[in-house]
């Protein structure tokens, strides 16, 4: 991959922050966006502007074939069945409050997490638990962070209703075995949502071979701007019920009678952000072009470089999973002694390093385990091997001054 030419992409990294270039390692958090996708953006509000799905002017069915055509792409980039299967959100947490919202719960209908979940797959449950509606249980990790699969087994019975967990864990990069998940999952009577923020713009996936019911993603994830993807396989979608309604959501509204759109219109509820869906489609194109293969291996070979340059280094701790391949290009460490905010600054103020401080939307986690933060670098595809070196110096440096 050619990491020069595809930082020439990105405004924000060819410009000079107090006379040094930034060094942006917060892409776990929102990636940066490349001009290509900005000028898809500014052609909506340029050359259309206007209302899709409803206004039958040529500007209106500009807007309208555009963002099917987003919807195609991303029905390949997932290899759905059907590109109804796509609906578009505001992100991954209101993707899965959707879900939340429009499946039907009777009562000892469980749902089941891990208990390393943002808090976009953790709080919605809790909160659903609370109220009455459902039962939530936490499979519970390994000694070493990963997932028990057997424990999980016998967590997943006849009453849980649906298995919620994510693909790729932002605090770490670990990758769950989703095939195996499923499997169980389906044996039991079970769907499965798969929480793909973190996995989408990095590795290839395929909802047919995962066998997944219901998957979501942002593109604020993966090098676009802040919008949010729901899959459902058609005959899931058929079974819910719709969220957010009003204006686009139905086709006929009498005094006392309703009738609903088919998937994916009824859950699409109000105006969308059309000039966000055509950005969207810019940034797979990005990423396609790329390659995500070589994006994975890449971002693996600079995390792997931090990992082993500060792995055995007195004084650093890493957080969460640490075994060669499973950590992405996420690295999550803490320095004895030290805030992590503090650090962040330190990395900020010294070389315009910009990392991810604090308990990173995994409050759960790191209460249980009484950790009170920690500081995260998350490595992209417009990184270089440099700014990896650059990072571990600064670190180096700080150990130093510390002691």
């Amino acid at each position: 991959m050619d990491v020069e030419k595809v930082r020439k992409s990105f405004p924000l990294l060819n410009k000079k922050i107090d006379g040094k270039p930034p060094i942006y390692l917060d892409s776990a958090c929102v990636t940066l966006m490349p001009q290509q996708v900005m000028d898809a953006m500014n052609d909506y509000y340029i050359n259309m502007g206007s209302c899709g799905a409803r206004s039958v002017h040529r500007l209106g069915v500009d807007v309208t074939r555009k963002c099917e055509e987003v919807r195609e792409k991303i029905r390949r980039f997932l290899n759905a069945e059907d590109r109804n299967e796509i609906i578009f959100a505001k992100n991954s947490t209101e993707a899965i409050n959707l879900v939340a919202n429009s499946l039907t719960f009777e009562n000892n209908d469980t749902v089941i997490t891990t208990d390393r979940e943002h808090n976009s797959n953790q709080v919605v449950w809790q909160n659903f638990r609370r109220s009455g509606n459902i039962k939530h249980h936490q499979t519970r990790s390994k000694k070493d962070d990963t997932f028990d699969l057997e424990g999980f087994k016998e967590l997943c019975t006849r009453n849980v209703k649906l298995v919620s967990v994510y693909h790729t864990s932002n605090l770490d990069g670990h990758t769950l075995p989703i095939k195996d998940i499923t499997e169980i999952a389906h044996e039991n009577g079970a769907m499965v949502m798969l929480d793909a923020a973190q996995s989408a713009g990095h590795k290839e996936i395929d909802v047919k071979m995962l066998d997944v019911d219901l998957l979501c993603f942002s593109f604020h994830k993966m090098l676009g701007p802040s919008l949010g993807v729901l899959y459902g396989r058609s005959d899931v979608l058929e079974s819910l019920s719709p969220f957010i309604v009003g204006g686009g959501t139905v086709t006929k509204v009498e005094n006392e009678a309703i009738e609903f759109e088919k998937p994916p219109r009824k859950f699409e509820g109000g105006l969308q952000n059309y000039a966000g869906i055509i950005g969207g489609g810019a940034a797979i194109d990005y990423i396609e072009n790329l390659g995500r293969q070589k994006i994975s291996v890449y971002e693996n070979a600079l995390r792997g470089y931090v990992s082993k340059r500060l792995g055995d280094i007195h004084g650093i701790s890493s957080i969460g999973v640490n075994k060669d391949g499973q950590g992405g290009g996420i690295y999550n460490f803490n320095i004895e002694g030290m805030n992590p905010h503090d650090v962040a600054l330190y990395l900020d103020s010294s070389a315009n390093i910009m990392v991810r401080s604090g308990m990173h939307c995994l409050h759960s986690w790191y209460n249980k385990k009484k950790i009170d933060g920690s500081v995260r670098a998350s490595f992209y595809l417009y990184n270089t091997m440099d700014e990896a070196k650059i990072f571990a110096e600064k670190i180096e440096e700080l150990l130093k001054v510390m002691c």
